[in-house]
């Protein structure tokens, strides 16, 4: 396009140190359609570090300028909270422990977060884990789509926006850097809380005569955890990139890698009374209790009655090893037909959860229908029967072990574009994208140290075996998520390129290949509540004494059914088009209609495995949306500013809730509308200053009451008036309500000042308040039961306050030392220690005295140090 051959033409008269990369995109065949050639870069037009793109979609840039003042380390996710429209909740003040992510009130699984254009969501849950994110200091760019994804994108639940994080393209200079960081959480009872962190940096420069460079970096991550007593964070990364340019017009090669490994406790803590009346008092604390035998440090019983010594919530290990190689490259073929291909092999490493009492004797159950007796080895209701003696005491009783579940995944993604110009104002793409996991989901136990803690985090390596040599699971499963999807789309330029527009349509072919090694006895319930695994040995013998059998009058089974196989398959035509008016030069209207998709996660599918595959019931219906944005954009040298007007109808929405365990349960809350306003205004008035401000408002409306299992009159949620019986039907009043954990409004700005060698920058955001069921329940008093006089405290669910947060960061150059690229930074996050509920366990209609509820308490009061060398 004519956009295109300007860029090359003027690029040959900047020096390349000025020049930034973005990828306004997510691959980089979007990126080059979309008028952004990823590897020549284009003159940045950020203001304050913030981009606004002049896309028929909603996007926001966040630029290096912007991450770098951040706390080094820090997770991405966290560094976007300044997007409008964006939530996250950190659980740390590092960003090692993980946190909650929304964009316009969608969760984590319904959005793509990308890594040079290559999806990082679970395949399974399609969750992102925050903690476990690229090193900031390797990141260009950050964009953040806003309710819409690409055309090219290999997503199975993008509708509620993408995030795509870019990192840099190796410099032709050699050169390095350095970065030391210590912190502290400095807050009323914390203690001593200490932060270490280490980062290094190489870029090579042009090392051979073809001009290939590269950058290879390092970092590593110890800190304490925020708030019990107990629990550590570790974490160390590896990244590199080398870069082969082809010819002179943009034309590359790439090759990346990247290597992380956490091993952190879990945070949180039970939903306590704190949580709700936002007392600061209690939020610093010791774990368990001494005198059941736990707390820290302890001794784990040595003999058949266990004690509570491992088994609290935050001695609990989440440890990953992911990692990834990605491929990238751009080809000239004409002067008119360009080729991309992007590419990626992923693996992880990773699981979560706790303890368990485990039986050391044989499992006995007789099925009262036919009178049989099965005994023998495996996990049942969820809890472990092995057979033997663990603990040498010559007695069959329980132990304590280890138990989490584990997943490793193998994923291959591939995405090819091929973009034609059919003129200097119009361009026809056509993609093809493929992604295929394989997924295994496994359970086994390991063995508990004498002082609690597990021999080996990673159960998987050295499991515990029955009787007969078998290694026993709470759940076992193979899947394989596979996508095959193409798409077309055009650009054209209108009206003396006054008018641009964009009419796409992709075809997204999603597989699901299911394989479950258990029994399944249940539809509902964590991953391993609703099976019962018997060794491969047993299978038979099991199935004899409880037969599955399915009544097709009541729609109700019974029995167990066996571990079976199913493939499951989802496609739709979604079409994605927009248009962007140029009133001025500065100023523009743009609109855009995305359809959407999200395909069920495993979990949901295979809790359909109780009923008979070609039964209505073992149905899991996608979730289908339509989206609509519009707003006007303003740029200019100094402003970049956005007001941008949005709407939602889903059919089918699809929310999943997690276990303090981490188990996923999807709920299909039906037709549910949203809509809202995002705005934004970057202005910088002279070099020194630059202001920046944005805001969102959200309303989300379920439309109908959601069918449960019962009202029973006692009940909270009853007492309540949130449930009903209509029909011999029981309902939650869920019509008008609004979604858990969606704030409503959204608030926030920063200011910069550049005094000489000294920059200081003022940050802050206000979250509103959320609610933590869909019945959107409140603690409260109503009348005693049976017309006794008096009121009792009930809580059929909680609404969790509304926060500001405000972070502070000062940077001294050393240039007037003679160090050009170093500087020592200060930053203190929460700089008023504002006490908040961060991330919590939100459900359909969960109790706030619910046992599984628990919270992440707001990160605290931190101060951190850095030191950064470069040369």
């Amino acid at each position: 396009m004519k956009f295109r051959h300007t860029l090359a033409a003027s690029c040959a008269l900047i020096p390349v140190a000025l020049l930034s990369t973005p990828a306004f995109a997510q691959s980089t065949g979007s990126s080059d359609f979309d008028g952004e050639i990823v590897v020549t870069g284009s003159i940045s037009r950020d203001v304050a570090g913030i981009q606004i793109p002049d896309s028929p979609k909603a996007k926001v840039v966040v630029d290096s300028e912007l991450i770098q003042r951040q706390r080094p380390g820090q997770s991405i996710n966290e560094i976007i909270n300044l997007v409008p429209g964006v939530s996250f909740t950190n659980n740390d003040p590092w960003g090692s422990s993980g946190g909650n992510f929304t964009i316009r009130g969608f969760d984590s699984s319904r959005i793509s977060q990308t890594f040079d254009g290559i999806p990082l969501n679970d395949s399974g849950n399609y969750a992102i884990y925050t903690n476990q994110q690229v090193d900031p200091e390797l990141v260009q760019t950050i964009n953040v789509n806003l309710g819409s994804t690409d055309v090219d994108s290999p997503t199975a639940a993008a509708v509620g926006g993408t995030v795509n994080i870019n990192t840099l393209t190796p410099s032709e200079e050699l050169g390095a850097m350095m970065s030391a960081s210590y912190g502290n959480i400095i807050a009323d009872g914390a203690g001593d809380r200490p932060y270490y962190r280490v980062f290094g940096l190489v870029q090579t420069g042009e090392f051979t005569p073809w001009g290939t460079r590269a950058w290879f970096s390092a970092s590593t991550t110890n800190n304490v955890a925020a708030f019990a007593n107990y629990g550590k964070i570790r974490k160390q990364q590896y990244n590199g990139k080398i870069y082969q340019p082809i010819g002179d017009n943009g034309d590359f090669i790439s090759i990346a890698g990247h290597y992380n490994e956490n091993r952190n406790n879990f945070g949180g803590s039970p939903l306590r009374a704190n949580a709700i009346t936002g007392e600061k008092d209690g939020r610093f604390y010791d774990i368990g209790n001494p005198a059941t035998g736990g707390g820290f440090p302890c001794s784990l019983s040595e003999t058949s009655t266990v004690n509570t010594c491992g088994t609290e919530f935050e001695r609990r290990y989440n440890p990953s090893n992911t990692g990834n190689v990605r491929w990238q490259s751009r080809f000239t073929l004409t002067d008119r037909l360009t080729l991309s291909f992007d590419g990626a092999w992923q693996t992880v490493k990773a699981n979560g959860g706790g303890t368990t009492d485990a039986f050391e004797s044989a499992f006995t159950r007789t099925n009262t229908a036919n009178g049989l007796t099965f005994t023998g080895t495996g996990n049942y209701g969820g809890k472990f029967y092995f057979g033997r003696d663990l603990n040498g005491d010559g007695v069959l009783g329980k132990v304590t072990l280890l138990s989490p579940s584990q997943t490793n995944t193998n994923r291959w993604v591939a995405i090819a574009n091929l973009v034609y110009d059919i003129n200097d104002t119009n361009r026809v793409r056509l993609s093809y994208s493929y992604d295929r996991a394989r997924h295994r989901q496994t359970g086994a136990a390991g063995f508990l140290s004498a002082n609690g803690e597990p021999t080996d985090v990673f159960s998987i390596n050295d499991p515990v075996l029955d009787v007969n040599g078998n290694v026993l699971q709470k759940r076992d499963r193979l899947s394989f998520a596979t996508l095959h999807q193409v798409a077309g789309e055009y650009r054209g330029e209108f009206l003396e390129e006054k008018l641009i527009v964009q009419l796409g349509l992709r075809a997204p072919f999603f597989k699901r290949d299911l394989n479950n090694y258990c029994f399944t006895s249940s539809t509902g319930g964590s991953s391993g509540a609703f099976v019962e695994c018997a060794p491969a040995d047993q299978i038979a013998d099991y199935q004899e004494v409880f037969p599955y059998a399915y009544n097709a009058t009541t729609g109700k089974p019974s029995g167990a059914a066996l571990p079976q196989s199913r493939t499951l398959k989802y496609d739709k035509l979604l079409p994605n088009v927009g248009a962007v008016y140029k009133i001025t030069p500065d100023l523009s209207f743009a609109a855009s209609y995305t359809k959407n998709l999200s395909v069920p996660s495993t979990d949901a599918l295979y809790s359909a495995f109780f009923f008979p595959a070609n039964d209505p019931s073992s149905e899991r219906t996608a979730e289908t949306s339509n989206s609509f944005d519009a707003g006007f954009r303003f740029q200019t040298s100094k402003v970049q500013a956005a007001l941008t007007g949005w709407y939602s109808k889903y059919s089918n929405r699809l929310v999943t809730s997690y276990d303090i365990d981490g188990n996923g349960t999807d709920t299909n809350l039906g037709p549910v509308e949203k809509y809202g306003v995002d705005a934004s205004i970057a202005y910088q008035p002279i070099e020194q200053i630059s202001l920046y401000v944005f805001g969102s408002y959200l309303k989300s409306k379920i439309e109908r009451d959601a069918i449960t299992s019962g009202c029973a009159a006692s009940s909270d949620i009853a007492r309540a008036n949130l449930c009903y019986i209509q029909d011999g039907v029981a309902y939650l009043r869920t019509s008008g309500k609004r979604e858990r954990n969606a704030p409503e409004f959204l608030l926030g700005g920063r200011a910069q000042g550049n005094f000489g060698d000294f920059t200081l920058g003022v940050q802050a955001k206000y979250t509103g308040s959320r609610f933590m069921n869909d019945i959107n329940g409140v603690v409260q008093e109503v009348p005693k039961l049976g017309g006794a006089t008096g009121t009792d405290l009930i809580a059929p669910g909680a609404k969790f306050k509304g926060y500001t947060v405000v972070d502070l960061d000062i940077r001294y150059s050393l240039a007037s030392a003679g160090l050009e690229h170093s500087y020592v930074q200060l930053n203190v996050s929460n700089l008023f220690d504002k006490f908040y509920i961060g991330s919590f366990s939100g459900s359909l209609d969960g109790l706030a005295s619910s046992s599984g509820a628990f919270v992440n308490f707001g990160s605290p009061r931190a101060i951190s140090a850095s030191f950064v060398l470069g040369f």
